[in-house]
């Protein structure tokens, strides 16, 4: 059986639960913009992002519930430069979102592993990091 991949990815898409989709959309659009990440696909309560197809989408929980938080979990998105993980992470504090690693070098990973952490307005931990070439 053949298919085609739309990435080198082997992850298709995640999601984040939110309490308040319209004031999440608008956080998402702000900060993954930063990254070039833009909102590629939306309907009622739910919008999907990526650079070609929906990768990560941010939603009203669908049976209805509260969306929570899961503690050890977080989504980290790819970024292109150094600068860019320095605008997710200010576009993201500007937008309610709380500091939770500002950006720099992660050494406890590996020596060229520059990151930034944020938490949204539901609480879910993000992150935006590239491999810098050394």
């Amino acid at each position: 059986m053949s298919s085609s991949n739309l990435s080198d990815s082997v992850i298709s898409h995640v999601s984040l639960g939110t309490n308040d989709y319209p004031r999440a959309k608008a956080f998402y659009d702000a900060v993954l913009a930063t990254l070039q990440i833009s909102c590629v696909m939306s309907f009622d309560g739910g919008a999907g992002y990526g650079r070609k197809f929906p990768e990560f989408w941010v939603q009203s929980p669908h049976d209805g519930a509260t969306a929570t938080v899961g503690n050890g979990v977080h989504i980290c998105f790819l970024a292109n430069s150094i600068d860019e993980v320095k605008a997710f992470h200010a576009k993201a504090l500007e937008h309610g979102g709380k500091d939770d690693g500002a950006p720099g070098y992660r050494k406890e990973y590996t020596d060229n592993y520059y990151a930034a952490f944020v938490r949204d307005l539901d609480g879910n931990k993000i992150e935006a990091m590239l491999m810098v070439e050394v």
